[in-house]
């Protein structure tokens, strides 16, 4: 059997669901990182953003972020549409099938709040990577941090980032262990759900935290 064959099965189809989820969780991991400087005060936040735009690799990197992001879009959308071609009628009753389930609000809300990341992610780059590109210091670098004083003055926008952070929360809680899962670690899953559980919460929370903490504090 080839690789594209494999690749387009349903068991193929999740193993590039998780493995490119897992990639994206790491990059959810690194970006955090470095937002969480923000806290360091406007010079050293602002250092640190002029040292990743002036890295060389940075656009190399981004390319290959975009693709996996891509190809998890695409492999997602696929399989949740070959999923309700399978069953073109929906249950007359949906009920939990108890506490030996994995099914929960996050797993059944999955292709909804990744549409939602989606456009979050879209209007996100607009806001901070395209948005005004204020200049500070000598020699001058990009003042990335009044860019995120004036997006979180908006009470609004304050919202929608914090709302969005949940329905990020909700699809780690669940991608993360289905990923671990499809891609071997079954046997751990209880251990997984938990892991993944307490992982969204901390990385859901400290996104969060850093817009309010602007919006309080600007």
């Amino acid at each position: 059997m080839s690789v594209r064959r494999v690749l387009s099965s349903s068991v193929g189809t999740k193993l590039v669901i998780g493995a490119t989820g897992l990639l994206l969780f790491a990059y959810l991991l690194l970006h955090l990182a470095g937002n969480l400087m923000v806290f360091a005060g406007q010079e050293t936040f602002n250092h640190y953003a002029h040292f990743l735009i002036s890295n060389p690799l940075v656009v190399p990197a981004e390319i290959v972020l975009v693709l996996i992001f891509l190809v998890h879009i695409y492999k997602a959308v696929l399989m949740w549409t070959k999923n309700q071609a399978a069953r073109p009628v929906p249950y007359e009753q949906k009920a939990w099938a108890g506490h030996t389930s994995r099914k929960s609000l996050a797993s059944s809300t999955m292709i909804w709040t990744g549409v939602a990341i989606l456009a979050f992610v879209v209007v996100h780059v607009a806001h901070i990577k395209y948005g005004a590109t204020y200049q500070i210091g000598d020699p001058p670098v990009r003042d990335l941090y009044r860019t995120e004083v004036e997006v979180f003055s908006s009470p609004v926008w304050v919202a929608i980032y914090v709302a969005v952070m949940v329905l990020i929360g909700f699809h780690l809680r669940h991608g993360i262990s289905s990923a671990c899962q499809s891609l071997g670690a079954g046997t751990l899953s209880q251990r997984v759900v938990v892991a993944g559980t307490i992982i969204a919460i901390l990385i859901a929370g400290g996104f969060a935290i850093i817009p309010i903490w602007v919006f309080l504090t600007r």
